[in-house]
Order: structure tokens, then sequence, then C-alpha cells
């Protein structure tokens, strides 16, 4: 009886290992974070969780900020929670909540450039033994692109076809060894 427990329990926890995961985003996709961006139809069919990471892609002469609702709403771009200004930088979504980014440019920011996420609890995020975030690392200096075109900062598209096809072709192999495992046991 004891082998049965652990053979379950153990196959409980791979299968609670392998469907945590956290997805990086491009703010915007190819065109990045830019006046002729439309975010709110980018951000519309995305589900943001903790652990999620965005990457926010533009020039050296713009830069994004994070802020409260009102300065959002309003876009206030001098009374802000963070700023940053390097080209190209990326936050990881830390806790459920609200989150609210504007153009540092009140002009930008007016045209539409901001942008509100959701992030859900996702309970499953962090598995024992995954890496942890060092306090101030939130931010992540990336050399800025010659172009928009030469986008070398994969999508939040662009890898999840590969998730997807290596959880099913993991959880199908588990099946095959609990089945295997069970048949030893009884």
């Amino acid at each position: 009886m004891d082998q049965k427990l652990l053979l379950v329990n153990a196959f409980l926890l791979l299968g609670f290992a392998i469907t945590c995961k956290a997805t990086t985003y491009m703010v915007g996709d190819n065109s990045g974070w830019d006046i002729s961006t439309n975010l709110d139809t980018w951000a519309k069919d995305k589900t943001f969780n903790v652990g999620d990471v965005l990457v926010f892609q533009y020039s050296s002469s713009n830069s994004v900020s994070e802020v409260t609702k009102e300065n959002f709403d309003s876009c206030n771009t001098t009374n802000v929670l963070e700023t940053y200004s390097a080209g190209n930088t990326t936050i990881t979504l830390k806790k459920p909540g609200e989150r609210y980014f504007v153009s540092g440019n009140k002009l930008y920011c007016l045209g539409g450039m901001k942008l509100h996420v959701h992030v859900e609890n996702n309970q499953a995020y962090a598995p024992a033994g995954a890496p942890q975030a060092t306090p101030g690392s939130d931010q992540t200096d990336f050399p800025n692109p010659s172009s928009k075109s030469n986008n070398n900062i994969p999508t939040s598209t662009a890898f999840s076809h590969i998730g997807e096809t290596y959880s099913t072709i993991v959880l199908g192999f588990l099946g095959l060894v609990v089945s295997m495992l069970w048949n030893v046991i009884n």
C-alpha cells in the first residue's frame, strides 16, 4: 500500500511541476512600446499571471513609467511609482492585481501609449526549486536594436506551441510510466 501511495504522490508532483510555467510577453509584439501600437487591442486577449514577464522594447528617446490608476487615467507622468528609460526593460509580474504603465512622454500617453495589465494569482507559479528574483531586479537592460525590423526578442506567441507540445509529450510519458509501475506493484 505504501508503494501505491508513493506512486500517486510522485505522479501528482510531476504533473504539478509540468504545468507551472510563466510566459514572456513582448509588449506590442513586433511593434514594441510605440505610439503606433494599439496596446488595448494587444492586451485584450491575454491572461497575465504572477510570474509572467513583460518586455518593453522602445527607442532610447522614450521611457516606460509605472503609475497608479489615477495617474494612468490622467496620463500624469510626473508622479510615478517607477521609471525605466534604458531602451529595453523587462518587468516580472510578482503579485496579483492591477498594474498600470504609461509612456514617459505625456503626449504619447494621451495618444494611447499606455497599458493596463490585470495580473491573476496563479497558485502554481513557483514550484520548489524555481529560481527566485532578487530585490531590485525588475529591470534588465538589453542592447538597443538598430531598427524595429531587427527585432530579436521573442514575442509571447513564439514559444507557445513548443510548450504545449512538450507538456503533452511529458504527460503522455508519465502516464505510460505510471501504468507500467502500477502493473509492477499489483
